[in-house]
Order: structure tokens, then sequence, then C-alpha cells
């Protein structure tokens, strides 16, 4: 066992170090940006921003490589209920319960919410409550890709924070289940702009992370779904020997901590997880981008920028819409602290003030 920690740690380590010749220079200005949103949009309030974020990352995932795999997700599922308004973060209230405990969402890393308040306290003391919470996800996912061994690439920014969450039943109505086929999964995210490319592409994240049996067992029980390969099927009962347990196993058998373009391969050789993942090789729309991005990392890391991006941008709030957060999971107004911020980010601003005027 402590050799195989030993094992993951160094090609972790060798992760750090090579990600960081993968940047995506054409890419990530090819999609279109939302008026509010800019590429530097905190350089002048929070330049050190960018650095924050991937130096306490970097720390995280030294510590839990897994943890990449929950923010990236986390991302997804804000992004997809409501649009990218930090709405996944907040708790429940008298206004009913959260985004958080509709069942596609129950699955979702608590660390991963831990870490982007963490984030959160770090930047806003560096400075100021100048950084949305809806931002802080969005970077936090990019670095979680560029960390395991993906693409780096700008994103831009300027979301503020949304003032409601979804409704169990909207969650559930935008969230796609792994359960879904290549049709279904298309048409649903046509209607958020999302082409077959771009629903390829977001799918290699499942490149890294874990999935529970539930998302999975009913290709096993009680008959084997035939586009599973044999062997692939037997390994996945070992781990799940009934529809009712609970355990987890890894989304991409080849590489399951690295970025990378294997999920492709695994698709061709038949050994996709999911239902939502195998029938993408199976409709005749997706086979083909399918097959080009298992021979074509590079192309398939162009493409996950490009639909990163625009999903990054759906529906989001920017200038007076929303508000900025002084904790991620409450909305201001709920914040019993919030006026006491208020107080001391006035006072800052006064101390600054007069500094200058001296």
């Amino acid at each position: 066992m402590a050799a195989s920690s030993t094992s993951l740690f160094l090609v972790f380590s060798s992760l750090l170090i090579f990600s960081s010749l993968l940047y995506v220079s054409d890419a990530d200005y090819s999609a279109p940006i939302m008026k509010g949103l800019s590429w530097d949009y905190h350089h002048k309030t929070c330049h050190k921003l960018e650095k924050i974020v991937r130096k306490h990352l970097k720390k995280v995932f030294k510590e839990d490589v897994g943890q990449a795999a929950g923010l990236l997700r986390l991302h997804f599922h804000d992004c997809f209920v409501q649009g990218c308004d930090g709405s996944v973060l907040l708790d429940g209230s008298h206004g009913g319960p959260s985004e958080q405990t509709a069942p596609p969402n129950q699955s979702l890393r608590k660390q991963a919410f831990i870490i982007i308040e963490d984030l959160r306290n770090l930047i806003h003391k560096e400075c100021g409550r100048v950084v949305s919470c809806a931002d802080i996800v969005a970077l936090a996912a990019r670095d979680a890709v560029h960390l395991s061994g993906g693409p780096d690439y700008d994103v831009p920014l300027g979301r503020k924070d949304g003032l409601t969450f979804a409704t169990q039943n909207a969650t559930l109505a935008n969230l796609p289940a792994p359960t879904s086929n290549a049709t279904t999964i298309l048409s649903a995210l046509a209607t958020k702009n999302l082409n077959p490319t771009d629903v390829v592409a977001l799918s290699g994240g499942h490149t890294i992370g874990v999935s529970h049996c539930s998302s999975f067992t009913p290709r096993l029980y009680p008959t084997q779904d035939p586009t599973m390969e044999k062997t692939f099927a037997h390994g996945l009962k070992e781990v799940c020997p009934t529809n009712t347990t609970d355990a987890t196993t890894v989304m991409d058998i080849y590489s399951p901590i690295k970025f990378d373009n294997k999920y492709y391969v695994d698709l061709i050789n038949r050994q996709g997880l999911f239902t939502s993942d195998q029938d993408l090789y199976t409709h005749k729309e997706t086979k083909p981008i399918v097959e080009s991005f298992a021979h074509d990392e590079k192309l398939f890391f162009e493409k996950f920028v490009q639909a990163m991006i625009k999903m990054g941008q759906l529906e989001v709030l920017t200038g007076g819409k929303g508000e900025i957060r002084a904790h991620c999971s409450i909305r201001n107004p709920d914040n019993k602290g919030y006026f006491s911020y208020l107080s001391e980010e006035e006072d800052q601003y006064d101390l600054e003030s007069k500094a200058e005027l001296r």
C-alpha cells in the first residue's frame, strides 16, 4: 500500500512539472466573450489572483490528487444549472433545499466546497472582496485540468455570484444522467449552445476521477450491456457485486489521475463506464469525433479548451447583476457577518484614501 501511494505521488509530481509545458495559446481566444467578462478583468484589482489559486491548489493536489476531478466536476454542475453563478455553492434556506441536495449533486466532493471557500478567504485577504466565488470556481477548474497534465489556458473573468439557487426540479432537468444515451445528451446540451464537438470534448473530463457504482450498475444488472467489453465488465462486477453496492472505481482505467485523451481510447475499446460515455462511440454523429480525439491528444486539448470557455460563460451575471459573496455558501443579505465585513472594507478604503492624499 505504501509503495502504491509513493508511486501515485511520483506520477503526480511529474505531472506538475510536465503540465507547465502545455499551454493552449490560440484556442483559448477563439470563443467569443460575453459582455461584462474580459481576459484581464482582475488585473488591476487583484493581479495576484491566479498565482494565489495555483499555489494553493498545487498543495491540495499533492495531498490528494482526487480533488482535481472534484473541482472540475463542481464547475460543470454549477454552469449547467442556472448558469455559472456559484449557485451550487449556496446552502439551503427557508426558500427551499439547495442544489447540493438534488440527487445529481449529492456525489459532489464535500472537500471541493471547502477548497473553494479556502481560496475565497485567501483571495479576499489579499485583494479585498473583488473576486466572485463563481470566478474562483472557474479558475479552480482550469487549474485542476492543467495540474493533472492537461492544457493551460486563459479564463475570461468578471462573473458575479447569483442571489438564488435553482430548484430541485431545475437541477434534475439540467444535469443529464449517466444513464442517458448520446441523443439525449446532445439534445440537452444543444439548448445551451453546445455542439456535438463541445459535448464530446467536455465528456473527456471523465479522464480523471472516480464514480460510484450506482451510476453504472444498470449496465451490469440484471443483464450486462452488450456494448461493454467482457473483461472490463467482469472487473466492475468485482468492485460492485450487487446493484446496491456502495463503492467507487476509476472512470479511466488507463491513466485515472492524468488528464489526457485515454478516455477516448477507453470508448473505442468498449470500456466506457457510463451509458452516456460509451454511447458517444455508438452514435453516428459523435463516433468520428471520439476517434479523432483518441488519435490526436493535441486536438482534444484544443477542443476541450474551446468548449470549457463556452460552457464557463453560460448565463453569467455581470455588472450590477448578482453580487460578490463574502462567504461562498451564503448570500450576502443572509450573512450575519456581512455588515461587519462591509465596515472592515470601508475602514480599509478610508485608510487607503487618506494615504493617497498625503
